[in-house]
């Protein structure tokens, strides 16, 4: 019985279940311990404390604090079967998002996936121990669920099916499932479901989790998900102001690279978890993960509206604001999304207004009564971005992009386009779109464009950080603006690092 939570089995069936690419994916061991270390030792000696975990899966994270709690209350209780036996009875408690994963996380903690069965290593009453599943249906309204935001086409299924309807968010009163309180709450949620919008739209979910943990006031509580939530977003505007303001929130650990978290699965703007600590409000320690390399500085969060979550490039974005002569940044000058009302699957016409496509379609025609010019776009020389320039690239530990020749355009006066393209600038010559040209192309620029980017669409919000100079003429190259702002060799050195050069040098250095 000591064997089993004083040694690491070699390979680790969490490990490996942590490999597969799944969307409720699994968190390894060695994740689930390097947030257990941003908890006070002192826990692990306090036969008190109690452990919630809202959204079990391999119930890793139960599994790991037992090992720990075994060893830790040795001396307070000596005997191995009467220190498990209160461990997993008083201090262990789960709640599985899916009847597979109640089994699965019964038998990671139990040994068995029924804890009332001679192979538990603590026996229950009944075959769920402190790791309960509940079917619980959507509460539909409109065809949305009113907790989570389901699509009912979607989930409203026969009892065959799961429902995906999880417990920890479909209840107004949380703190009633287990009827007490928790010193940590520790979790990997889910982390999103189908809202039945177009294509493969999907609601982000698991923010849900994190302010429900809030409603129930523990001590700690530490869940790693997503860093979308970095610029908002779909859903998780209000929440990211939430998080960034929240001086609870003492440790930030933020990879660049998703995989590098959980190998094997692929999810574009990394992943990222948090100590928030009820009882001590304060600066935050922020450490960066780039290619396996830790930065690490304490700094408040709310300093800009969006996250910036490299701390080398914090001290660029400051001297850039400080030494630009105009205050104005481009998120004035970039259009909305369809800037001329055309949706991506907008139908060419025969005749009309000349207008850019899809890449692959390219220039066609618009009829002009679906053309919408509120904007004054038309009949200016403007500048067209994608508006997923980096479709396809999810790793952005690696050089970014951004935009090239090849995937932008210049659309003359009298040219629209549809939603697959943003208008980055329009202006009344073609001399004044070429130099601006000039000016996005530039690594720098790319550059701090790329500190509000944490997924492949890129919309005008995500350009707060560049001045919209006052006006634009000639060529702009890299070393014109690092005598502008006063960019020194080393941030140079670091901004290169981080920006690909496409097609050569292609900012006249």
């Amino acid at each position: 019985m000591s064997d089993f939570y004083s040694s690491m089995y070699n390979p680790d069936v969490l490990t490996c279940l942590a490999n597969l690419s799944n969307d409720e994916v699994f968190t390894p061991p060695e994740v689930a311990n390097r947030m257990l270390d941003m908890l006070p030792e002192e826990l692990w000696h306090d036969s008190s404390a109690t452990f919630l975990d809202p959204a079990c899966k391999s119930g890793v994270f139960l599994r790991e604090i037992a090992k720990r709690l075994i060893e830790g209350l040795k001396e307070e209780i000596p005997d191995l079967q009467e220190r498990i036996d209160h461990i997993f009875h008083k201090q262990l408690y789960g709640i599985a998002i899916t009847e597979l994963t109640s089994l699965l996380s019964r038998r990671s903690v139990y040994c068995s996936k029924y804890p009332n069965s001679k192979y538990s290593i603590t026996l229950f009453e009944d075959t769920s121990g402190n790791i309960r599943y509940k079917r619980i249906p959507h509460r539909w309204q409109n065809g949305k669920c009113l907790f989570c935001g389901a699509s009912k086409s979607e989930y409203e299924r026969g009892d065959e099916l799961e429902t995906h309807a999880y417990e920890w968010i479909h209840t107004i009163k949380p703190e009633e499932i287990f009827k007490m309180k928790f010193d940590v709450i520790i979790s990997n949620p889910p982390y999103q479901l189908s809202d039945g919008g177009n294509g493969k739209s999907a609601k982000p979910i698991y923010q849900l989790f994190v302010e429900q943990a809030k409603k129930l006031r523990p001590r700690y509580m530490t869940m790693i998900i997503p860093s979308r939530w970095f610029s908002g977003g779909k859903g998780l505007d209000d929440f990211r102001k939430t998080m960034l303001s929240d001086r609870h929130i003492r440790k930030l650990v933020d990879y660049e690279n998703f995989k590098d978290v959980f190998p094997g699965v692929d999810l574009a703007g990394g992943a990222s978890y948090f100590l928030w600590d009820r009882d001590n409000m304060g600066i935050c320690e922020v450490v960066n993960f780039n290619q396996n390399t830790p930065t690490c500085v304490n700094r408040y969060l709310d300093e800009y509206e969006i996250f910036i979550r490299q701390n080398l490039a914090v001290e660029i974005v400051r001297k850039v604001q400080e030494n630009a002569t105009e205050k104005r940044t481009l998120s004035d000058r970039v259009s909305s999304r369809k800037p001329f009302g055309l949706p991506t699957n907008y139908t060419p016409c025969a005749s009309g207004v000349p207008c850019w496509f899809i890449q692959k379609i390219g220039l066609k025609f618009a009829n002009l009564r679906d053309v919408d010019n509120s904007k004054g776009y038309l009949h200016k020389w403007k500048l067209l971005v994608p508006k997923a320039p980096i479709a396809g690239q999810t790793d952005f530990s690696k050089p970014v992009g951004f935009y090239y020749d090849g995937n932008t355009r210049i659309a003359k006066p009298g040219e629209c386009c549809t939603e697959s393209w943003i208008v980055a600038g329009a202006f009344d010559t073609e001399e004044e779109v070429l130099a601006y040209k000039s000016y996005i192309f530039t690594k720098i620029v790319r550059f701090l464009l790329l500190q509000t980017v944490v997924s492949q669409d890129v919309t005008k919000k995500n350009f707060c950080f560049i001045p919209d100079l006052e006006t634009y003429q000639g060529q702009y190259t890299d070393k014109m603006l690092c005598e502008m702002w006063g960019i020194s060799e080393k941030e140079w050195s670091y901004i290169d690092s981080r920006i690909a050069t496409i097609g050569g040098d292609d900012n006249g250095n």
